[in-house]
């Protein structure tokens, strides 16, 4: 073990929190999934591999800049969340909870290994001049692709929770959430909101995807790695805990890259899986979850 300087300290604290941005984007729509629908969906991962092979080929093919194809990505993984909820995901919603896990799970494969199929297990990148530059406050220099991600993951998350405090949709989908007997009595179509659920948190994946294969790599595989943080996000946030994904995803992204300046390589994961053991341990609800006697 390293002890860094006060620079590289400051550095890996901007870096933390620029991807921890990014983190909580793609847990949030993890955290919406689980609190609507009590599923844990494991291709999650694969969407978000999908938004970053959507970006890539419309900038690659037809030039358009990556931030303006959030307007066909976020889109189009929307209808992508509802078809899978709507034809698959819907039939083993009352099934036993392995039966669930198996079904993502196998949705996730199918559509990694049609990925693998169409473009191949190569590691791609995109080239885009202006964003080869970056920002720099003093000693710190600030990646101008991070910090743009970080901004829309910002605007995203807000943009969502100020649609579920003050639409009726987003009421709806609040109080399927919450109670869902009670849902029913008022008249709440209940597998209606589970179609838009599903597509708002294959949207928000798809969204972080687009935003993330500016600076990183892209190909069939790309979406386990975010995936797994995604889930040490939910459960130190709170499982369903909106508010305590997006935290959640600032402390991963802090205490991965302040762990990257102390310790080498992938020993850098350690911290955050002991963490994630932590409160499973000692506040199995969550940091921000929670607990069942509350």
């Amino acid at each position: 073990m390293t002890l860094p300087g006060i620079p590289l300290l400051l550095q890996s604290i901007v870096n933390g929190i620029l991807m921890g941005g990014v983190y909580s984007l793609v847990a949030i729509g993890l955290s919406l999934i689980f609190g609507v629908m009590k599923i844990i969906n494991f291709a999650h991962g694969s969407f978000m591999m999908l938004g970053m092979f959507t970006t890539y080929w419309l900038y690659v093919l037809l030039g358009i800049d990556p931030y303006l194809s959030l307007f066909f990505t976020v889109p189009t993984l929307f209808v992508v969340g509802l078809l899978i909820e709507r034809f698959l995901v819907s039939r083993v919603l009352d099934a036993p909870e392995h039966n669930q896990l198996l079904l993502t799970l196998g949705v996730s494969l199918f559509i990694e290994n049609c990925a693998l199929f169409l473009w191949s297990p190569n590691f791609r990148t995109m080239e885009i001049p202006y964003l080869s530059k970056a920002i720099t406050l003093g000693t710190v220099m600030i990646s101008l692709p991070k910090a743009i991600a970080f901004g829309f993951a910002v605007f995203l998350t807000a943009l969502l929770y100020y649609f579920l405090k003050h639409t009726d949709l987003g009421k709806a989908i609040r109080a399927a959430s919450e109670e869902k007997e009670g849902a029913l009595t008022v008249g709440i179509n209940l597998k209606k909101i589970y179609y838009v659920a599903f597509g708002i948190g294959a949207a928000c994946v798809g969204a972080a995807g687009a935003v993330t294969a500016p600076f990183f790599y892209v190909n069939p595989h790309v979406g386990g790695i975010f995936v797994i943080t995604a889930f040490v996000v939910v459960v130190l946030g709170g499982m369903g805990n909106f508010i305590g994904a997006f935290l959640g995803g600032l402390i991963v992204g802090l205490a991965e890259s302040i762990g990257a300046a102390f310790v080498p390589g992938q020993v850098k994961q350690f911290i955050i899986y002991s963490i994630f053991i932590l409160v499973l341990i000692f506040k199995p609800s969550g940091l921000f979850g929670r607990s069942s006697s509350e």
